[in-house]
């Protein structure tokens, strides 16, 4: 047996020398390496016309090609086609102040079975934002913007004093300070109209969303005709 397999490998070393340097092998011949390796990796060592490290990259491709196919998509979402695709980006460049709602919208009355997060994954992007940022709105307006809160000052005698601050955004100087010892929507209200007056009146007012603006400050607010602008005082105010 020895001997046989001597002869067998001295053959194809005179083979070799009669072939190119690099052989073609078929899928088939690749297989067939591949699962004899796979099934006694010992058998290696008795490749000839192909180095042990060709075999093993075979193997490796063939993981690969097999998992890339166990793992292939085989159901999700179907895909839009180019036409829609396209009235799409048409309707959001001709329509700058569109959003994706808006336009999932006209494409249902046109009868066309779309999904909004579809819309909104196809419509044009713009490079700045649609309307002006918050930046440039307080650079705008800044005139016409004032703010107030209340906070609270600890005494010695343990008795707490709540103090009301308004401060106007253009200078950043301070319209008017309040002290009083039981906060009432009442009170918060004359405190507006004695810093606003009738002369300097804001345009828009900032405040948080305290429960002691109640309806008689909403009223007053009203009245003078200052926009009122509420903003989340705590995490749970940001909560649905």
């Amino acid at each position: 047996m020895e001997a046989e397999i001597l002869i067998l490998r001295h053959q194809l070393n005179i083979q070799r020398r009669h072939q190119p340097k690099r052989l073609a092998f078929s899928a088939m011949d690749r297989l067939i390496f591949v699962g004899l390796y796979r099934l006694a990796p010992n058998t290696i060592k008795a490749l000839t016309i192909v180095k042990p490290d060709t075999v093993i990259r075979w193997h490796r491709a063939g993981f690969r090609l097999y998992w890339r196919w166990k793992s292939r998509r085989r159901c999700g979402r179907p895909t839009v086609p180019l036409e829609i695709r396209r009235l799409i980006r048409e309707m959001s460049i001709a329509n700058p102040l569109w959003g994706a709602p808006r336009i999932h919208g006209e494409l249902l009355k046109l009868g066309i079975d779309i999904g909004r997060t579809s819309v909104a994954k196809y419509v044009a992007r713009r490079r700045g934002p649609p309307s002006q940022g918050w930046k440039t709105f307080l650079r705008n307006h800044a005139e016409g913007i004032a703010a107030m809160d209340l906070f609270v000052v600890p005494t010695i005698s343990f008795r707490p004093l709540y103090g009301l601050l308004i401060m106007g955004h253009d200078r950043r100087q301070i319209l008017w300070l309040g002290v009083t010892a039981h906060p009432t929507a009442e009170w918060i209200a004359n405190q507006l109209t004695e810093a606003c007056g009738w002369e300097q009146i804001p345009r828009y007012l900032i405040r948080d969303r305290d429960r002691a603006y109640g309806e008689i400050f909403l009223r007053r607010v009203r009245s003078i005709g200052i926009r009122d602008l509420c903003v989340p005082k705590t995490l749970s105010d940001l909560m649905p």
